[in-house]
């Protein structure tokens, strides 16, 4: 999900539930589905209303939006929409509600960090049919990523996205760093120079304004995190845990090639407990906001728009300059930003890793909602007229091209694409756009940029360790959260943490952790 003020943080929350097994190849067979018989493109084979669960708040503007919209679907394929927006606040909690109540809804946007490999395994979601059904569908979602999303050779999801590999990232005032003499922000000292100069010279300005949804984001690689400098080098490691845990085992470094897993708990990871080492001094220095811990994101990411942080966190999603640009502007009118890249060396440095599963996935409610209907509509917004419509509002009205693929937007109207219609050859660029995102986002849209990681496709399946999962949920926000943002002390902390894991059923995580990887990779040869 990307950042917009409606959103939390568009975080990695990494490849959970599912796996190898007997246990998987059942829940499979279980969740299949027949592979739909329509195709858009007039056939009105299917009727009624396709209603969808959206994250957010609906967009202002929205009424006229969805007239045009429903009128033009109507006629095309003799159905219209009905968008249902969620708060954030309350998104994941009520997607899983929805589904466990029976609701009637076609789609929902579903994530690996949320409820999908749950919602999977307990029979909620149809199996997604082939694309060729659906030309225009097929047309803007590349095999590789198709693939790169299945499971056990089955889509359970319409990936949503708008560029190969996801990062989280900085964004700067880059006019303060050339203030300040520090115009390029190669390596991790740079970016600690620049942040000690921001507390030395930017009065009560905050060095970094951080928020409670980063968590693990600030400290375990994935394959970067924002203040792990050894993942800033070696951009190619990628936590693993059992979907609702929050806890990350780090494999070894051989493992692809030994079948020798060894997976370790983050806390035993140096690069990570160096991390928490940082971050805490970073906490005493005052180089983070205190209050993190409890800070939404977008009332963090609104101290950064408002010229109260000189930096902040982003993603390589295209949306940095129009989130946070605009509004500094009218408190800063000579302020400019820069994306600055976990990465040594920057976008030339390496390839770091990356699985290229979608952080946003569509996903069919197999018992409430109707496949046909539902694969028709994701056709539908393929075609770059009803994408561009319900992406970018009415055009002249709530938005004008600008050259071949930008736009400038006329009106506040913002709708969550990566929730319905992301496809990543009809993105345009917002025309504020500063150079260095245009740069870092042409990067990010190219697959050769990454180095795809042996486990990619890797889903570990947490039904044998159910009793595990729920024990360890606790325990990681209880004691795991705080050492996120330097609000304890780190080695007592992860004595606490490591302890209360261990009680928690840590060895028996361990053990199926090692089991199901190691049969990944057998499986994978």
């Amino acid at each position: 999900m990307p950042e917009n003020s409606n959103s939390p943080h568009p975080s990695r929350r990494n490849f959970l539930a599912l796996g190898g097994g007997a246990g998987l190849a059942l829940a499979l067979a279980a969740c299949s589905s027949g592979g739909g018989s329509s195709s858009s493109g007039g056939s009105n084979s299917v009727s009624g209303v396709s209603t969808v669960l959206l994250p957010g708040t609906q967009p202002i503007g929205w009424g006229n939006v969805i007239a045009k919209a429903n009128a033009k679907l109507q006629k095309d394929l003799g159905f219209t929409l009905d968008a249902q927006f969620v708060s954030w606040t309350n998104y994941v909690s009520q997607n899983l509600l929805k589904f466990t109540a029976g609701g009637s809804f076609d789609t929902t946007d579903e994530a690996l960090w949320m409820n999908m490999a749950q919602l999977q395994q307990q029979g909620a979601l149809a199996q997604i049919p082939t694309f060729s059904k659906y030309p225009n569908l097929a047309a803007t979602i590349p095999s590789t990523l198709v693939t790169a999303n299945q499971w056990s050779g089955k889509l359970w999801g319409v990936p949503q996205v708008n560029t190969a590999g996801r990062l989280v990232h900085f964004v700067i005032r880059q006019d303060l760093a050339d203030k300040w003499g520090i115009s390029s922000i190669g390596d991790y000292g740079d970016l600690e120079r620049f942040l000690y100069t921001a507390k030395q010279k930017g009065g009560s300005m905050i060095p970094f304004a951080a928020n409670s949804t980063l968590t693990f984001e600030m400290a375990v690689p994935n394959p970067n995190a924002l203040f792990n400098e050894a993942s800033w080098n070696d951009p190619h490691t990628i936590g693993q845990m059992f979907n609702g845990t929050n806890l990350y085992f780090i494999f070894a470094k051989n493992a692809a090639t030994t079948g020798s897993i060894n997976p370790i708990p983050f806390w035993e990871d140096p690069g990570t407990v160096q991390a928490f080492k940082t971050i805490r001094k970073y906490y005493q220095d005052g180089i983070i906001n205190a209050n993190a811990l409890n800070l939404d994101t977008a009332t963090a990411h609104g101290e950064f728009t408002a010229g109260g942080a000189a930096a902040t966190d982003c993603q390589t999603d295209g949306l940095t300059s129009s989130t946070f640009l605009p509004g500094l502007l009218k408190v800063a009118p000579s302020a400019q930003i820069a994306d600055v890249l976990p990465l040594k060396g920057g976008l030339t440095g390496t390839k770091p890793n990356q699985t290229f599963q979608a952080q946003n996935n569509v996903v069919i409610n197999k018992n409430g909602g109707d496949l046909d209907r539902a694969m028709a509509l994701q056709d539908w917004v393929s075609i770059k007229e009803n994408h561009d419509l319900l992406e970018y509002g009415i055009e002249g009205t709530d938005w004008k091209p600008v050259g071949d693929n930008k736009y400038q937007q006329l009106s506040q109207y913002t709708f969550p694409g990566y929730a319905l219609l992301w496809r990543t050859s009809l993105e345009l660029r917002t025309s504020v756009m500063t150079e260095s995102e245009e740069q870092e986002f042409s990067w990010a849209q190219d697959f050769g940029n990454f180095t795809q990681d042996p486990f990619s496709s890797f889903i570990p399946d947490s039904t044998p360790v159910k009793q595990q999962v729920t024990a360890m949920s606790n325990v990681t926000t209880e004691y795991a959260n705080p050492l996120y943002y330097g609000a304890v002390d780190v080695d007592s902390q992860i004595s606490k943490l490591a302890a209360a894991a261990d009680a928690a059923g840590l060895s028996t995580l361990q053990e199926e952790m090692q089991k199901q990887a190691a049969a990944y990779l057998k499986a994978a040869k």
